[in-house]
């Protein structure tokens, strides 16, 4: 196959997917500041709103996987414009939701189309860049994924301000308009040969759904027996589901890859990199207010600097994945991390505004420097047949861990040690982990099954 897009449709395929990732980004993030407002119109308590955000990332949780196998069956080009109009649909039906149940369909309807696209994603940047330039292309996602998530709720803020709350739903339909116009320009590469397990599909999702779902409902339920028992259904149908895909040429749930050294260790660093930074950014707003007094608009301006380093290292340390093994660019990410935890944890009495700041910007540069090169690893790692299956899981990890974080600030808060050093201190257990995760890649051991080094800096051994 042709090594990358040539030039200039390089260029318009690069931006179809930047406007498309911002389009599901920002339109899945602007509904935290509309909540308030959503729930007075419709006349609904605090407490239900919230399952407008929360029906949505269980629904991507749910279905990337699956729609990562679809994709490869119909083709990747097909699959991601045809998530973008299933979004672009059901952001338009928010002007007619007049019901809070008919909101959280039309959510999990959007969250349909967000997946459909999400979920291939990488595996068309794959196809775009020449495989000396991937790990700049994830880099340059990473920054467009971190940029719109941080750009999201000014956003939602500013139509807010001017304009009903459907609106804020409809914010990002300019991205949805320039990524449909450009998207002739991906890569249209033929789509595999086999029949789609619906059924395996169907499992995936019951897993993943169940399972997390129970999760968060022993946090907020009044019925933790009933939570136990749906988190136990999940589980059990996860074990008979492993056992079926083992034996699958090309599984959904891509055990054949995740039997490769290199990418399990990847995945689990990555889980573990995505737990400790939702945990800390989400614990955080509650203790600089709690503890310290901050307002709300002091808040955002201490966390701040995380999103905004993160837009300079990670195209940086992208780039320098293409010449320098992830392994160490990981390990070093997360010892900068470690450190900043600590420093955050053991914050002085009094913290001035540069206090915080200088601890968030060094805490973002470190998972900045790790997960662009931990996604390249994943996806380059992989048979170039199983870059959307690749992609799919590094996007469910991402969303499985940021889920997974944001339950445990919620059990934290719960047990009334959520608002203070606790949460901090967890992450860098969990920063931790992930950096002997990265660092273990650098074992001459671990290999692919030809016995090429999987973490080896040159792109023609570790892509291709």
């Amino acid at each position: 196959m042709p090594d990358g897009l040539p030039t200039p449709r390089r260029y318009a395929a690069i931006a179809a997917l930047c406007f498309g990732t911002a389009l599901v980004i920002i339109d899945g993030g602007v509904a935290n500041v509309a909540l308030p407002t959503i729930a007075r119109d419709l006349h609904v308590g605090s407490s239900s709103v919230v399952a407008i955000v929360t029906v949505y990332q269980l629904m991507l949780v749910m279905l990337m996987l699956p729609f990562a196998g679809l994709g490869e069956r119909i083709g990747l080009k097909r699959m991601y414009q045809l998530g973008q109009l299933i979004f672009t649909g059901a952001t338009l039906l928010c002007f007619f939701a007049n019901s809070l149940p008919f909101l959280l369909v039309v959510r999990a309807v959007q969250a349909i189309g967000a997946a459909g696209a999400l979920a291939v994603a990488s595996a068309l940047i794959r196809q775009t860049y020449p495989a000396t330039q991937l790990g700049r292309g994830l880099g340059i996602n990473s920054v467009i994924v971190s940029s719109s998530a941080a750009a999201a709720p000014t956003i939602g803020g500013l139509v807010l301000s001017v304009a009903p709350w459907p609106w804020v739903f409809a914010s990002a339909i300019p991205f949805a308009i320039a990524s449909l116009l450009l998207g002739r320009a991906l890569p249209d590469a033929p789509p595999r040969d086999g029949k789609f397990d619906l059924t395996g599909a169907a499992m995936c999702a019951a897993m993943f759904g169940l399972t997390i779902g129970g999760a968060e409902s022993a946090v907020h339920g009044d019925s933790p027996v009933v939570s136990a028992a749906i988190v136990l259904l999940g589980i059990a149908i996860g074990v008979v589901y492993v056992r079926r895909e083992r034996a699958t040429t090309s599984p959904i749930l891509p055990i054949d890859l995740l039997g490769r050294p290199v990418i399990a260790l990847s995945t689990l660093g990555g889980f573990t990199a995505f737990v400790a930074s939702m945990t800390l950014l989400l614990s955080t707003p509650f203790r600089l207010t709690h503890e310290f007094g901050f307002t709300a608009a002091a808040v955002g301006a201490a966390i701040a600097p995380w999103p905004l380093t993160n837009m300079i290292v990670a195209p940086l340390t992208g780039w320098l994945s293409d010449r320098i093994p992830a392994g160490l660019l990981g390990g070093i990410g997360m010892a900068i991390s470690l450190v900043a935890l600590l420093l955050i944890a053991f914050m002085p009495a009094d913290p001035s505004y540069f206090d915080i700041a200088w601890r968030m910007a060094l805490c973002g540069s470190g998972f900045g420097t790790f997960l662009p090169p931990n996604a390249r690893l994943i996806i380059g790692s992989a048979p170039r047949e199983r870059a959307a299956a690749a992609g799919g899981l590094v996007s469910t990890v991402r969303l499985v861990g940021q889920t997974t974080g944001a339950t445990l600030v919620a059990a934290l808060l719960a047990m009334g040690v959520g608002a203070g050093h606790v949460p901090p201190l967890v992450s860098a257990g969990l920063a931790l982990v992930a950096g002997l995760c990265s660092l273990a890649r650098l074992r001459p051991s671990i290999r692919d099954p030809q016995g090429v080094e999987a973490d080896d800096a040159q792109p023609a051994v570790s892509v291709r």
